[in-house]
């Protein structure tokens, strides 16, 4: 064992990093900067035994400011970073993001690291918590323990099984301890590790009586509907009676942890900025305690922030332990069932300041500094089995918002990193508009470090089209006030406007509640309207705006933005796009039936005429949506053919005007005798030839194949359109230049009556096109002040256009009937313990083992390596089953099959007259010696039954 000073050596008052205790601030200021080897994370210098440490008190004077030595010494040395240094940023305004902040990464007790500037001496060996040490002293330097610590983070640490090894626990090294059931519910409160209390009360924030000492846990064995007080359940930001403002909800299914770090970190800028700044009005309106004279209080414990897990199975289990970071969960603490009633959800609170970035790398709050993340309420609900987002949904709105009774609810995706402010922007549109129901914000791709995602042609198509919808499409929405989805991604619903019919059609969606609702659910649903619920964000949309009886709106807040990584295969485009095409087409002809709902409302004549608007409008976009593939196609075919044909012959362009003759005549094409070879009237009609074949083969691909095991097929396709739209984008260009090459004589002739020229010949129709295509599109994003995704990002989305089309088009419509529903069983939970509850006295109550804290501590020193491991993705390998090569087998088969055929019927309708009559003699010909054939076989047939008849019939009579 280590020796450490005697009394009275080293730094004075030194502070245990596992004590209960505070002490006098060390002199040198930072205790995680200081020089003395004792304050690495993961030494003890006490010497005291684990059972003399459990001796002390576990509770904290809360309300009193704790000293700068309670802080997060029992993390690695320089593990943490802080926010912009200390300058007084909110003063005027000025905020620091996350990608300027000052940081230093994470160091182990391993001594990852150790090169910084900080405690870490490698002459000193390492000390676990509680006097146990794994190795004996001195047995091993920082190198040493640094390849150890590697070893520890192998794939198998990290990996599901670790996970559910690590829900054991020892009963021979943890404490009984009684639980007393609520109702019947299990809701019990485990301390946090060491750090993370330390961590926590730094800062000097007031909280409830446990809030940073204890993570609060609740076994739900309900139905979110019923997870009620009545029910004996509660939430500790209700049981304080604290009020709600915003309740931000992220749900996840099977993200890593860097994208849900992106996410959460994001999350606490934001609310950091929104509590701090002397900007906000949500600080000013928490310390005038609200508009209507609420509790007066800090910024902070108006907040709300919940995470929503779509099963136990998909989860990434490294998610977890970025969680169990900040404290807002901990291993080996759920309980599968209680009372023989299988948990529901699992569900964790606790109140962090701390945060995990996407580096990833910690950030933990330092004494007076004025830029450190506030304390956030935290509710992590993890669902036992996967049931859908909107099942995730149900948990937030009926369950969880039953209890807060926010004013507002704003919605995020995992992986979607939302912008400075914006989620005080979104915030702020509700705080000023009485009637907006729901708001979105900016979605835009996620280019990477210096845009070299764009070198990505789906990448830069996908940003066009993202930026063009932010650009055009929501603003208009808008106007209208009737934003068509607010997508689940990033935005916002006023609580009170939702509840009510909207919520209740919302859920009809939820597989969970088929039983409950019959017929209305999702097992009495026609395959129309399960589409329809593929969106169901549209249906909360319309449902909201149509609300009897009231005037609610919808609205697009443009500075309220978020970032999110789009697919950057054709695979994962398409297996996207999928549910997106087919649920909103459903969708949108949904809004369209029931349009008049809208007279049920309290909307205002002006409001009805633009809904009325609006609604023409979108039944325009609808049916242009359902021909797009002919009008593709048509478009193309007839632009190639007129140029071609106007290159050929100038003399027979209809009309005959001379100056036109002139502006089409000289090529190298021109033939007007009509003796040489059309060669580019045949590569035209090759063109059409192979776009229809591709056409073909993108239904066959669709009706049998996974586009996971097409990828080669897809590609390809997606490389032929391309070449076709910048084929077509070539013949429109000469089209256009030839065709306003004479507008000048034309113009003479018409005495200068442009208007006339244009709506009464054929340049109107030309120029129409040009202007509602390339001049709205630069038009509108120049006045939108961002034209910067026309230069880098328009010229490949002109190219995979006809993708869009013709290949997510026909994949979304030819599986129509892919619709999944209901729950997936987890294997994961029969690792977790059971709650059975026997009589104590009048009260029913659980015995449970709890991990003593030094053990607590000791795990989560492991916890804090695997959370910020760096991160590899692995790339997901995806080996063709037997069913998809034989369906790839089909496929071939069919498509040569089809090929052969077209190719034939092709070539002979290519051929003169003559030839054609030729052609069809030698059928006729042919079909008549085939059937000759077969008559002649037929006639030897029953020549020799005849015979063989006739002989049966001798022998017979001559017995």
């Amino acid at each position: 064992m280590p020796a450490y000073p005697p009394s009275g050596q080293g730094h004075q008052g030194y502070q245990d990093p596992f004590s209960d205790r505070h002490s006098p601030r060390p002199p040198h200021g930072n205790p995680l900067n200081a020089s003395d080897p004792r304050l690495v994370y993961g030494q003890a210098p006490s010497a005291q035994t684990p059972s003399q440490q459990q001796q002390r008190p576990s509770g904290y004077a809360l309300h009193d400011k704790p000293s700068y030595a309670t802080s997060m010494q029992t993390l690695p040395t320089g593990s943490s970073y802080s926010l912009a240094g200390g300058k007084e940023f909110y003063d005027d305004g000025v905020y620091p993001d996350e990608d300027t902040e000052s940081k230093t990464p994470l160091r182990s007790e391993f001594g990852v690291g150790h090169g910084v500037q900080g405690g870490y001496d490698p002459d000193q060996p390492l000390y676990a918590p509680g006097g146990y040490s794994p190795h004996p002293a001195g047995s091993y330097s920082a190198q040493s323990a640094y390849s150890q610590g590697s070893r520890l983070l192998s794939r198998k640490e990290t990996s599901a099984e670790a996970w559910k090894q690590r829900q054991r626990i020892n009963p021979k090294r943890a404490q009984t301890k009684k639980v007393k059931l609520t109702q019947g519910n299990y809701i019990v409160e485990h301390p946090v590790p060491t750090a993370v209390r330390n961590a926590n009360l730094s800062s000097g924030s007031r909280g409830g009586p446990t809030e940073f000492s204890h993570l609060r846990y609740t076994a739900a064995t309900c139905d979110p509907n019923d997870f009620t007080a009545e029910n004996g359940y509660s939430l500790r930001a209700s049981s304080y009676g604290r009020e709600t403002d915003l309740l931000v909800c992220i749900t996840a299914y099977n993200e890593n942890k860097i994208l849900l770090a992106r996410t959460l970190h994001g999350l606490m800028l934001n609310i950091r900025d929104m509590c701090k700044g002397k900007w906000s009005e949500f600080r000013k309106k928490a310390e005038r305690g609200g508009v209507e004279g609420g509790k007066q209080g800090e910024a902070w414990k108006r907040i709300v922030v919940c995470l929503v897990f779509d099963g136990i199975d998909p989860a990434d289990k490294n998610t977890l332990d970025v969680l169990a970071t900040i404290g807002v969960y901990q291993d080996g603490i759920m309980q599968k069932s209680v009372d023989g009633k299988e948990t529901v959800a699992h569900i964790f609170e606790y109140t962090s300041q701390l945060s995990v970035s996407p580096k990833p790398a910690l950030v933990e709050p330092h004494p007076n500094d004025p830029n450190n993340l506030v304390p956030v309420q935290m509710i992590f609900c993890l669902k036992q089995k996967n049931a859908k987002k909107i099942n995730s949904h149900r948990w937030l709105f009926n369950a969880i918002g039953r209890h807060l009774k926010p004013d507002v609810v704003c919605l995020l995706d995992a992986g979607t990193k939302p912008g400075k402010r914006s989620i005080y922007y979104l915030w702020e549109a509700f705080y000023h508009d009485k009637h907006l129901g729901g708001a979105a914000g900016e979605i835009h791709v996620m280019l990477g470090k210096g845009g070299r995602k764009l070198l990505n042609p789906l990448i830069a198509a996908q940003n066009f089209e993202y930026k063009m919808s932010n650009v055009l499409d929501k603003p208009t929405e808008s106007a209208f006030g009737y934003v068509a989805v607010l997508p689940g991604a990033f935005s916002a619903y006023r609580f009170t406007a939702i509840q009510g019919r909207p919520l209740n059609q919302y859920f009809h969606g939820d597989g969970t509640l088929a039983a409950r609702l019959g017929p209305k659910g999702t097992d009495g649903m026609t395959i129309w309207m399960k589409n329809m619920f593929l969106a169901e964000d549209r249906i909360l949309c319309f449902e909201l705006v149509a609300k009897a009886n009231e005037s609610w709106v919808l609205g697009y807040v443009k500075p309220a933005k978020g970032e999110t990584d789009a697919p950057e295969t054709a695979a994962e485009l398409i297996g996207q796009r999928r549910r997106w095409l087919n649920g909103s087409f459903a969708a949108g002809v949904y809004s369209l039936v029931h349009f008049g709902r809208y007279y049920k409302s309290n909307h205002g004549i002006l409001r009805l005429f633009f809904l009325h608007i609006q609604a023409i409008y979108n039944t325009i976009n609808l049916i242009m949506s359902w021909f797009a593939v002919a009008n593709y196609y048509l478009t193309f075919s007839i632009i190639i053919t007129i140029v071609g044909t106007s290159l050929r012959s100038p003399n027979d362009i209809a009309g005959g005007d001379p100056d036109t003759i002139k502006c089409w005549s000289g090529s190298f094409l021109q033939d007007d005798s009509g003796n040489s070879f059309d060669w580019l009237g045949l590569v035209n009609w090759l063109f059409q030839v192979i776009y229809l074949m591709f056409l073909a083969l993108q239904v066959i691909l669709a009706l049998g194949n996974r586009p996971k095991a097409e990828k080669l097929t897809y590609t390809i396709s997606i490389a032929v359109f391309a070449f076709f739209s910048l084929y077509l984008i070539f013949c429109t260009v000469i089209l256009t230049i030839k065709a306003f090459c004479p507008i000048g004589s034309i113009l003479a002739k018409n005495s200068g009556s442009s208007i006339n020229v244009f709506l009464g010949s054929t340049y109107g129709p030309i120029f129409a096109g040009i202007a509602g295509t390339f001049g709205v599109y630069i038009l509108s994003s120049l006045l939108y002040l961002e034209p910067w995704h026309l230069l880098h990002s328009m010229p490949q989305f002109l190219l995979i256009a006809p993708s869009f089309t013709n290949i997510l088009n026909i994949y979304a419509f030819c599986n129509l009937h892919d619709v999944s529903w209901g729950t997936k069983g987890s294997d994961k939970v029969d690792t977790l313990p059971a709650a059975q509850s026997k009589k104590d006295g009048e009260e029913k109550v659980v015995e449970t083992h709890e991990k003593v804290q030094e053990d607590i501590d000791l795990g989560f020193k492991a916890t804090v390596l695997r959370a910020v491991e760096p991160f590899v993705e692995e790339e997901e390998v995806v080996t063709p089953t037997m069913d998809d090569r034989n369906k790839t087998f089909r496929t071939r088969f069919i498509c040569v099959w089809l090929f052969m055929n077209a190719c034939l019927a092709l070539a002979i309708t290519r051929l003169g007259s003559s030839a054609r009559s030729r052609y069809f003699q030698a059928i006729l010909w042919t079909t008549f010696g085939l059937s000759s054939i077969r008559l002649m076989g037929m006639l030897w047939f029953l020549v020799g039954e005849w015979v063989f008849r006739a002989a049966r019939f001798c022998a017979r009579g001559r017995r």
